[in-house]
């Protein structure tokens, strides 16, 4: 998927449920593999932080649009500490959340790591430094729902 998409290490990590590295790991031992059979995979950008993704965008002043997505998730077994926590506040379900970042088009560049449901989106957006990076000069036009409104970003 990484190679064919273009989806990030991140993205895949969230998807699979995995770290981050492994992601790496398993996408390097692969693709000398497919280089050996022909298949060679041109060098493009790999955006693997919020920092790289907000420098691209801002680079020549392209839209961004972020917004944050729930997963429904099996209710913590009981006596588990903060198992309340996953109990997000918009769907009243047991969920984790995770804040997108694509371009106007539409192609995911961040998806950042998985917070308890009960966690607001500007909050998960102020933790991961996003109101710091978009303030660094750079022009960009990021697009959000309400979730992000005061961000002052």
């Amino acid at each position: 998927m990484s190679l064919r998409h273009g989806t990030t290490h991140d993205v895949l990590a969230c998807w699979f449920g995995v770290d981050r590295s492994t992601i790496t790991r398993a996408i390097g031992e692969v693709r000398p593999l497919l280089a050996q059979r022909g298949c060679t995979v041109a060098p493009d950008v790999r955006l693997c932080t919020l920092a790289e993704v907000v420098e691209y965008l801002g680079a020549d002043g392209r839209t961004g649009i972020v917004d944050g997505t729930e997963i429904r998730v099996r209710r913590p077994a009981a006596g588990r500490k903060d198992r309340d926590k996953f109990v997000s506040g918009k769907t009243k379900q047991n969920a984790v959340k995770s804040m997108v970042l694509t371009d106007a088009e539409g192609r995911v560049l961040f998806c950042s790591p998985v917070r308890p449901g009960s966690c607001a989106d500007i909050t998960q957006a102020r933790q991961l430094g996003l109101p710091q990076l978009l303030s660094g000069g750079s022009f960009m036009e990021i697009l959000a729902d309400a979730g992000y409104q005061g961000m002052g970003a």
